[in-house]
């Protein structure tokens, strides 16, 4: 699966899609994810059109409560503070498992695919049909002294759903589950005639909030600042669309 066309400067998140897939394991027995807000009492809000969204209150705070009391119950594996070449210095810890299931419950079950369906009416923005949520899914503890450097996400392709169709990943999904100081997700624009110097947009962690941001060739360079006081637990899909 071909990586995205590389960018010159800051490394990308992944290196290779070896280390994009996770080890063989059971997925662990989620708990419900309930309760949560229907689509009527939500909103996908710009704040860079066409790069990065965001939904407040996507998850209920006892929805929160609830996920990290199991989340801290998983194993969780800290990322060396010395990354392969090519890999952009991350220092957090994580858990990573392959589970349509659950991948397809946060999607169906929640409020998301409706909203990002009732987006699309308004502008197509996710590069094809959406088909879902990456199974790939991933848990991140970022804790007091801990960060992920300037970096671009890639795009991967897949073998998605049953019948298995042929997608790739467009949009990087990002749920915190916690607030804290510190550990904001600051994207940088790239420059332009009109303006040369664009200032950064700078997204802090909102228990329950999600955070969707375009990934691929399209990548806006961006990186999580150091968590200074507390813990930003975040969970982690992409936006999966036709090929």
């Amino acid at each position: 699966m071909p990586s995205s066309k590389a960018k010159k400067g800051p490394p990308s998140s992944k290196t290779n899609n070896a280390q994009q897939q996770p080890p063989v394991s059971s997925p662990p027995n989620w708990p419900p994810l309930r309760p949560t807000l229907p689509a009527a009492d939500l909103e996908l809000v710009p704040l860079v059109p066409l790069q990065i969204l965001i939904i407040s209150s996507f998850f209920t705070s006892s929805l929160c409560r609830g996920l990290i009391g199991f989340f801290s119950t998983l194993t969780l594996t800290t990322t060396p503070n010395r990354p392969k070449r090519g890999e952009a210095v991350r220092v957090n810890d994580r858990f990573q498992i392959q589970d349509p299931l659950f991948a397809e419950n946060l999607w169906s079950g929640t409020a998301l695919k409706d909203l990002v369906q009732q987006y699309s009416e308004k502008d197509d923005c996710w590069g094809g049909e959406v088909l879902g949520l990456n199974p790939n899914i991933r848990i991140y503890r970022y804790r007091s002294g801990q960060f992920f450097d300037k970096h671009y996400d890639d795009s991967n392709d897949l073998m998605f759903g049953s019948p298995p169709v042929r997608a790739r990943t467009t949009w990087t999904l990002l749920i915190y589950l916690t607030a804290c100081h510190g550990g904001e997700t600051v994207f940088y624009p790239e420059g332009s005639k009109k303006d040369s110097n664009p200032d950064p947009v700078e997204v802090g962690p909102e228990i329950g909030m999600a955070l969707l941001h375009r990934h691929g060739e399209k990548c806006m360079l961006h990186e999580g600042k150091e968590v200074t006081d507390g813990e930003k637990w975040v969970l982690r899909s992409d936006l999966v669309v036709r090929r």
